[in-house]
């Protein structure tokens, strides 16, 4: 049986709750159907942004009411469902969340015992300190000794000296060498409690008010009973790391995945899962518009505003219309979901339970590698840079593959980071790095204007430029060199276009204007690519370029 928590329901529940406190622990005691459960988490599936949390309770045969108490606060309600063995059937399900200090079984920490532990024997310490230090008091008070009646000293007993001198010795000498242990130990104790005080402070700073979920049931025997809900604030995102191999082109692609969480619970030896679901995103897409066209007419009392503001300049409407919507529109928020952006969602089982503590710090998992088989190019854009760079391509690697940061490295050495992308047309495109054997070179660009046209009517622009790449390793490479050419989105401007040799492609990656020189290279060999354009466009007119 299982029950979801409805929003409409939230203040009654809420308001039941309470009585069900005000009656306080010794109401609960005097009721033999009544349990607060120690449950523990059975699983917690965790997406980017926000995780499910699925926590199981025992109740015993009898029992009538059950509550999970010291939950996080920021548990979402109407998120919650119940759910129990059969025979056991479940009522109502009651919310209240308080201060941590208005709940006695949630004011302590699992720290608490040993904390105490240590500082009880730090007080036997110090009250055995306290003890010497009082012996070594009286024994300074006998080495000065005292005077007699009337205020004379009395001669000591000649033979007495000797011995209450050795005694007086040792005895101060043993008391003194014990402070030093006392202190020795002290700092010991103090070196192991101030971790644990420190753990306590932050696991109580994180749980300044808990959540009490009570539910009515009734059990014939004895059941589980699994209560799940919804918390935002914990995430994950994922990492990569690319190892290549230059010599023979393997390629080692290992997925990981960094968690954090700060819900005020430690999450101790729990079952994950890690999904890239997106609960917190819309669940359908967008709905097309009807699209209408239609000539504007002038509106009446823009037109008489006009008239009566004479020289001055009238106002956009339109414009002002879209800045104040714009204005009234509230941010939504943002979890830079774009990373997650897939199809489908893939989750992955955590094969061992993990700790993840409830104060930010990342933790990092493996999910896995693959071993893939990587062609190797040299990639240059001398007109961005005369410089080459080495870039691994691999099939495009099966199943969901967000995006996220991808740690580079290059037979064993690490030469950077970037960003995962997929999506590609089935290839998967890596950079590894500079090139520092492939040298590449840039003549000086030839830009040339001149009339054209009847009685010179238009301009027309020659434009030259001509790169030489060396290959300096020992073994051949394939070259591969990208240019980007003038393309025309008017059709008053002409773009003519002349390359060699004839690059592979013009339109490289679907970009128009962006040729592609494809070739291998033999060690030791040099080879040149030029491309010339002329760009003719009115005298008349303004060319704009966009690069």
């Amino acid at each position: 049986m299982t029950h979801h928590f409805d929003r409409r329901f939230r203040p009654t529940l809420t308001v039941l709750g309470a009585a069900l406190l005000v009656a306080g622990p010794v109401a609960w005691a005097q009721s033999p159907g009544a349990a607060t459960a120690s449950s523990s988490i059975a699983l917690v599936t965790l997406y980017p942004g926000s995780a499910k949390v699925e926590r199981v309770a025992k109740v015993s045969a009898g029992a009538r009411t059950l509550t999970f108490s010291c939950l996080p606060a920021a548990l979402d309600v109407a998120s919650l469902a119940v759910s129990a063995d059969a025979p056991a059937r479940l009522g109502e399900v009651a919310v209240l969340t308080e201060a941590r200090e208005a709940v006695p079984a949630c004011s302590g920490t699992p720290l608490d015992g040993r904390i105490r532990l240590l500082e009880d024997k730090k007080a036997v310490l110090g009250a055995e300190d306290e003890a010497i230090k009082l012996a070594t008091g009286y024994l300074k008070g006998v080495t000065t000794g005292g005077d007699g009646a009337g205020g004379v000293r009395q001669a000591a007993d000649p033979k007495t000296v000797a011995a209450m001198v050795d005694t007086v010795r040792r005895t101060g000498q043993e008391a003194l060498l014990r402070q030093h242990q006392i202190d020795r130990a002290q700092e010991a104790l103090d070196r192991e409690l101030n971790p644990l005080l420190a753990e306590r402070s932050r696991v109580l700073a994180g749980r300044g008010r808990v959540t009490t979920v009570s539910i009515t049931l009734d059990a014939p025997q004895a059941a589980e009973v699994r209560l799940v809900y919804q918390i935002n604030g914990p995430g994950w995102a994922p990492t990569y790391r690319a190892l290549l191999d230059t010599q023979t082109g393997a390629l080692k692609l290992e997925r990981q995945a960094q968690v954090a969480q700060a819900t005020g619970e430690d999450w101790t030896g729990v079952p994950m899962r890690l999904s890239t679901g997106q609960p917190r995103r819309g669940t359908a897409g967008p709905l097309p518009r009807p699209w209408r066209i239609d000539i504007a007419q002038p509106r009446p009392e823009v037109e008489a505003r006009k008239s009566a503001m004479a020289g001055a300049p009238a106002p956009v409407m339109a414009m002002a219309e879209r800045e104040s919507a714009a204005g009234d529109a509230s941010p939504s928020p943002s979890f830079d979901v774009s990373v997650f952006d897939n199809a489908y969602a893939t989750e992955f089982v955590v094969p061992q339970r993990i700790d993840v503590p409830s104060s930010g710090e990342r933790v990092t998992l493996a999910l896995g590698s693959q071993a893939l088989t990587a062609k190797l190019v040299t990639r240059t854009t001398p007109a961005s840079g005369a410089s080459a760079w080495l870039v691994a391509e691999v099939a495009q690697p099966e199943g969901v593959w967000p995006q996220g940061t991808l740690q580079l490295y290059r037979d064993g050495a690490y030469v950077g980071s970037d960003n995962l992308r997929t999506g590609g047309k089935g290839v998967l495109s890596l950079p590894f790095g500079l090139d520092e054997l492939t040298v590449v070179r840039v003549e000086p660009e030839q830009d040339q204007r001149g009339s054209a046209g009847f009685v010179g009517s238009r301009v027309e622009r020659t434009v030259a430029r001509a790169y030489t790449v060396e290959n300096r390793h020992r073994s051949p490479i394939q070259l591969q060199v990208l240019e980007s050419a003038p393309v025309s989105v008017d059709e008053k401007v002409e773009v003519g276009t002349r390359f060699e040799p004839q690059p592979e492609t013009t339109t490289w990656h679907e970009q128009p204007g962006v040729a592609l020189w494809s070739q291998p290279l033999a060690a030791g060999q040099t080879a040149r690519f030029t491309a010339n354009y002329t760009i003719s466009y009115p005298k008349d007119a303004n060319l704009q370029e966009r690069r």
